[in-house]
């Protein structure tokens, strides 16, 4: 979050300079120290981020890639006269164990045209394909695999509970 204020700070002033650039490292500082007393949010749930930024940014490239190939079958699907789309309702399981990584899970399969995301309940999720052939390999995609990796990465020390 510190960088992200900091970052914001840049874009917004519109010059990068010695003087803005402290009184942005400043003004920073105090909104994350604001965040960190108020908003139950602390230093080491920002180091955990920085620990997974790889992480997330590698997916968000494959989120993207599979976006671009989802859409060429989707048009291939819309302008092909001989083939009839079949929806298909899909229900698997997947073994993401936090809700975020859950919910990270259910948006990318909506992000992806084609597919929506209908229901989440725990573990289990529905979702409409436009066609039967989009189906296949639901629950064992690379947005599952990646997350997965994600959620089981280190998270680095942890404080002993008493």
């Amino acid at each position: 979050m510190f960088l992200l204020y900091f970052a914001l700070w840049i874009v917004f002033t519109g010059m990068v300079t010695l003087e803005s650039c402290v009184f942005g490292l400043v003004i920073a500082a105090g909104i994350f120290a604001f965040c960190c007393k108020f908003m139950d949010y602390s230093l080491e749930k920002e180091l955990r981020l920085y620990r997974k930024a790889f992480g997330l940014i590698r997916y968000v490239y494959v989120l993207i890639r599979e976006i671009i190939k989802a859409n060429m079958t989707v048009i291939h699907l819309i302008l092909s006269e001989k083939e009839e789309p079949v929806p298909a309702l899909v229900h698997f399981r997947s073994d993401l164990k936090s809700s975020v990584f859950r919910v990270i899970m259910a948006d990318s399969v909506t992000l992806t045209p084609g597919t929506i995301t209908v229901s989440l309940e725990g573990s289990d999720y529905v979702v409409h394909c436009l066609d039967e052939s989009l189906a296949p390999g639901m629950a064992d995609s690379v947005f599952t695999e990646m997350l997965t990796e994600l959620e089981r990465a280190p998270e680095g020390k942890s404080r002993p509970e008493n």
